[in-house]
């Protein structure tokens, strides 16, 4: 499962999910949005996302990752709008019969979302006023 969402993500719906009977490891990421940043307090952020490139860029992961490691099931979300401190704005899950291949490949997804997907993020200060945050540079 893939997807771009407004809504809640729901950590034990998606666990729920990602099982599977014939897997010993499962490996989950939640990115949530923290409190501060190197400039002071942070209150929220607001994410924005070029929603169907982004859908695309997902799936050419997923695909990569079926291809590189053997693996049961594979979830990516993100979430876009408005969230609070502490609010998950990104999930990743992977399972499969070995920690070892869940831990890289789910280490390989939520990389290559920070790094390949056109998603920008505000932050809210404590002073009340929004900031762009510079992303993630690649090289390919």
């Amino acid at each position: 499962m893939i997807l771009i969402t407004k809504n809640v993500i729901d950590q034990l719906q998606i666990l729920d999910q990602i099982k599977d009977d014939s897997s010993g490891a499962v490996v989950f990421f939640t990115g949530s949005v923290r409190n501060y940043n190197f400039k002071g307090k942070v209150e929220g952020i607001f994410y924005e996302a070029y929603e169907e490139m982004v859908e695309e860029i997902f799936k050419k992961i997923e695909n990569e990752i079926f291809e590189n490691w053997n693996i049961k099931k594979f979830i990516a979300i993100h979430r876009i709008g408005y969230l609070k401190v502490g609010e998950i704005s990104v999930i990743v899950g992977v399972s499969s019969e070995h920690r070892k291949e869940a831990f890289e490949a789910c280490s390989y997804g939520i990389d290559n979302i920070k790094k390949r997907c056109p998603i920008w993020k505000k932050e809210k200060m404590g002073s009340g006023n929004f900031e762009w945050v510079e992303g993630v540079m690649i090289s390919e």
